[in-house]
């Protein structure tokens, strides 16, 4: 209110109370910006609520990063991923494999760049290229490794499947996208990779929006 109405600024502690508009005009201009704002906040508290959890563990991500380095985090991503190609040389064809030790080497420059993005500073970077990558390190692995084991395939799969259908049925429909990807597109083999890569890079800009919104609504310090 006080953006729009300078006078109210500092009225809140005035004996003589928080300042009103006299005229009609006036009432229903302060009116009308009080629904605008009311909305605003029922539109944007969740997404703030949801901030501040995302901040928090973003945050103790980002010292745990900061402790370990670049060089750390590269290492800690290649030891992780690392692990899991062991395991697809041992229990895998050598096409899984391949695919396996190709995603933890996408994984692990992931992480690298992630970290590498978020110390560059500018909240624009952060968002548009610090949460992808960490999405990307994070998931595309697990991922790959799911269309080759029927224990993580029975898991991961299926969960894409009614995420991928909701997608179509949902926001992808609204977009006019749907129905171009039925077509085009089926849900198999390298199209679950191409799926979870296409889907890190929207989700890793929405929790870097949210965890801004987050810092802008109640700033650290």
């Amino acid at each position: 209110m006080e953006l729009f109405f300078p006078r109210q600024r500092g009225g809140a502690h005035s004996v003589l109370g928080k300042w009103t508009p006299s005229t009609a005009g006036g009432r229903v201009a302060y009116n009308g910006w009080a629904g605008v704002g009311a909305l605003v906040v029922a539109l944007l508290y969740p997404l703030v609520l949801v901030g501040f959890a995302l901040r928090y563990y973003t945050r103790r991500i980002d010292r745990a990063a900061a402790s370990l380095g670049l060089l750390g985090v590269v290492g800690l991503s290649a030891v992780v991923w690392g692990g899991l190609t062991i395991v697809a040389h041992l229990q895998f064809s050598r096409r899984g494999f391949i695919a396996v030790a190709a995603a933890a080497v996408v994984a692990t420059v992931a992480a690298g760049a992630a970290v590498g993005f978020a110390r560059a500073g500018g909240r624009g970077t952060t968002i548009v290229f610090a949460y992808p990558s960490a999405m990307t390190a994070l998931f595309l692995p697990p991922v790959v490794a799911a269309l080759f084991s029927v224990t993580l395939g029975s898991v991961i799969l299926p969960g894409s499947t009614e995420l991928a259908v909701r997608l179509l049925d949902g926001p992808l429909a609204t977009a006019g996208a749907s129905e171009f990807l039925r077509e085009n597109y089926t849900l198999e083999g390298a199209a679950y990779v191409g799926m979870w890569f296409a889907i890190a890079v929207p989700v890793g800009w929405v929790f870097g929006c949210v965890v801004t919104l987050a810092n802008l609504v109640r700033p650290t310090r």
